[in-house]
């Protein structure tokens, strides 16, 4: 059985170094901790606004994961900017996601379907440079099959409202789990590698890090805020473990 990767996420790092203009923390200090502590990659999202990750970042970040040997994730817009910043740095992945600007965070999968024309010719471009593209979708079967079909290598699906609703004790969370569920296992029929991402904590992540065909969990909000009161290396390492634990006891 592979190994479920984790990726780890760094963009809040810079969100609590932006609210005082300072230097610190540094966003590439987070990923040498985090690789030191387990992560199989580093993910960042350059916005639009800049409102956490800098050019700067991405800059650095290009560099250090080049060095030691781990992938880096560019989260990025369907625009012509993202798309020079990406073909300018040339990330191992780049994974589409979509973005606007009043929202505190990533609200819902790309809509592939209605973004077909627009999506299909950066996932080109992106591809025959040489980065592996994903789409972040939600856990719906038409999104997965134009995923497939604008030429994208990865889905990651949203697993945001799974998790909020565990969080709420909503009845409505093992029906949510079960279109995760669905939707990882029609992407992999594709041909798609399969990951997932979104409000993932130590409560959720057995469930989602237990279907088979998930190759990568990306995980970041939830780490950073743990890392205040644990340090960023002891919460992912427990959280590395929780999705061992999760491997271990589907192969059992």
């Amino acid at each position: 059985m592979n190994r479920l990767r984790l990726g780890v996420n760094i963009d809040h790092v810079a969100t609590v170094r932006n609210a005082r203009g300072e230097g610190y923390p540094d966003p590439v200090r987070a990923a040498e901790v985090a690789v030191a502590a387990g992560a199989d990659g580093i993910t960042a999202h350059l916005r639009e606004d800049r409102r956490h990750i800098s050019d700067a970042d991405i800059d650095a970040l290009a560099v250090i994961t080049r060095r030691r040997g781990r992938p880096l994730n560019l989260e990025m817009a369907v625009t012509m900017e993202m798309e020079g910043v990406a073909l300018a740095h040339l990330p191992h992945a780049a994974c589409l996601v979509p973005e606007r600007r009043e929202e505190v965070t990533t609200e819902g999968g790309l809509d592939v379907v209605g973004g077909h024309n627009t999506i299909a010719p950066v996932v080109r471009r992106l591809s025959e440079a040489g980065i592996r593209v994903s789409c972040f979708i939600d856990a719906d079967p038409e999104q997965v099959a134009a995923a497939k079909s604008v030429g994208a290598q990865v889905v990651e699906l949203h697993t945001g409202a799974y998790c909020q609703a565990v969080r709420e004790h909503s009845p409505d969370a093992p029906q949510i789990l079960e279109r995760l569920r669905a939707a990882a296992t029609q992407a992999a029929s594709l041909g798609l590698e399969v990951h997932a991402g979104h409000g993932i904590d130590f409560e959720t992540v057995k469930p989602i890090a237990a279907i088979p065909e998930v190759a990568e969990l990306n995980i970041g909000h939830f780490l950073i805020g743990e890392a205040i009161f644990t340090g960023l290396g002891p919460a992912i390492q427990r959280m590395r473990a929780l999705m061992d634990e999760a491997r271990a006891g589907r192969a059992a």
